[in-house]
């Protein structure tokens, strides 16, 4: 299936103890269904000091569940994802405007 959510993509929560927070998709993890977005899902993981590195307790967003996740379109509202033709290449849209959302 194709990836209706990619990294760089500007996302809302939908559902769990961060519902309503907004960031942008870090990394995608197609095979278990996941993403890590900037600054949801937040733990707190101990460090070991190192040269480039001061140690200690850093937060660190771990995975969040793609079905929690829907991509913010223009207008700032959550919307679904689709996909369709435009001439020979397959392009994303917002459903709520039908903007293409990469060109």
């Amino acid at each position: 299936m194709a990836a209706k959510l990619k990294k760089g993509d500007k996302v809302v929560v939908l559902a769990g103890k961060d519902k309503g927070k907004e960031g942008t998709i870090q990394q995608v993890m197609p095979k278990e269904g996941k993403a890590v977005v900037e600054g949801v899902n937040m733990a707190i993981r101990h460090q070991r000091q190192t040269q480039s590195n001061q140690g200690g307790r850093q937060p660190k967003a771990l995975p969040i569940d793609i079905s929690n996740l829907a991509f913010v379109d223009a207008n700032g509202k959550p919307t679904r994802v689709g996909f369709r033709m435009e001439g020979d290449k397959k392009v994303r849209f917002a459903k709520t405007t039908g903007d293409v959302i990469d060109a």
